[in-house]
């Protein structure tokens, strides 16, 4: 499964074979206990940036969390409400 459009998404709302290109952060769309510039530090530090292209490749069975994604070469596991701060084509 692809990005069949350029429309940007929310990678928490992305179902899990979604493949797409990071286009930014918001990380006031999220419900994270982080503070939003501790919750945007860690995103990038893991690779979370512009550009970067992205894959959602396994979910956790009790309510979709958390997920495991690859982004370029890394395989991060993550929670929902943190990647709804990662907007997506």
């Amino acid at each position: 499964m692809s990005s069949i459009d350029a429309t940007p998404r929310l990678l928490g709302n992305a179902p899990r074979g979604f493949r797409g290109t990071i286009q930014g952060l918001d990380v006031r769309a999220g419900g994270s206990s982080l503070s939003a510039t501790e919750l945007e530090s860690q995103l990038i530090e893991m690779g979370f940036v512009e550009g970067a292209r992205i894959e959602i490749l396994h979910e956790g069975a009790i309510r979709r969390d958390p997920i495991a994604v690859r982004v370029d070469n890394i395989t991060i596991a993550l929670r929902r409400r943190e990647a709804m701060s990662v907007v997506v084509i």
